[in-house]
């Protein structure tokens, strides 16, 4: 069997986050020193052609989505170490950059970031290039979500199921079949009572779109889809009291509202939390 390769969206959505560092005005939806730091070789190419075209509608549109996702989740976190939760567990990291700049308050926690080895590798790779020092909180977890269960992943670690924990699933749920996705919303709503997890997630009219098909050409093809109905009717019964979808409107008054760099909410919503009752 041919070994799976790193993601190639992983690498892509660093090269927005960067354009995001590079072209867009203050204060940046997501400030992000470390994500520069990662590109090299192919990547400045790909960062390269993401800033030519940086200011079409369709660029802008997708580099708010990416930044705010990552803002949304963060703030999400933070909030959940104010009511005492001491672990986080970024679930298909790829080549976030939290562990590596993280804040002072975001020291108390033990951070796990989840993906395939493959990416992992890549990610370990660059960021030695880059002389970026591993977190002394941190722990990579390899797991492949269709070939072994998040449970049975996640046990093979140092992470406690008796406590409280936060989890993050940015740009991931769209690559999983709808089994797998409903394995995560089970896994998370088996920990105490306080646990959360922030998730993006994709309706069935953006399958359609040009990202959508970009990625299928790139050989990651899109395959679930949820809506904000169906999640705030699904979730409760999993045992979340608390389904949070953020709203177009919403997303604009706190993070995009005063702008003048073109950068807007995202039209649709698409990023989401939910705490465990």
């Amino acid at each position: 069997m041919t070994e799976r390769a790193a993601s190639k969206t992983a690498l892509g959505v660093t090269a927005v986050r960067v354009v995001h560092q590079l072209v867009d005005g203050e204060p940046k939806i997501l400030a992000d020193p470390i994500a520069p730091r990662l590109l090299s070789g192919d990547a400045v190419r790909l960062l390269e052609e993401h800033i030519g075209r940086a200011q079409d509608p369709e660029a802008r549109a997708l580099r708010a989505r990416v930044v705010l996702r990552s803002r949304f989740a963060e703030d999400r976190l933070k909030a959940a170490v104010l009511r005492g939760v001491r672990q986080c567990v970024m679930l298909g990291a790829g080549f976030d950059t939290f562990a590596y700049r993280q804040p002072d308050w975001a020291r108390a926690l033990r951070l796990y970031e989840v993906d395939h080895a493959a990416t992992q590798a890549e990610k370990r790779d660059r960021l030695s290039a880059a002389g970026v020092v591993l977190p002394p909180n941190l722990e990579f977890v390899a797991i492949d979500f269709e070939k072994v269960s998040l449970d049975e992943g996640l046990r093979a670690s140092s992470l406690d199921f008796g406590r409280p924990a936060f989890f993050s699933c940015l740009g991931v749920f769209v690559y999983l079949s709808r089994e797998a996705v409903d394995a995560v919303f089970r896994l998370v709503a088996s920990f105490p009572a306080g646990s959360e997890i922030a998730f993006t997630f994709a309706s069935r009219q953006a399958e359609r779109s040009a990202l959508a098909h970009r990625v299928q050409r790139a050989g990651e093809p899109w395959r679930t889809f949820l809506d904000a109905a169906g999640l705030q009717r699904d979730l409760p019964a999993l045992g979340f009291r608390e389904v949070s979808i953020l709203d177009p409107a919403q997303a604009e008054r706190i993070y995009f509202r005063g702008r003048d760099d073109g950068l807007a909410a995202p039209a649709t919503a698409g990023v989401a939390a939910a705490i465990v009752g």
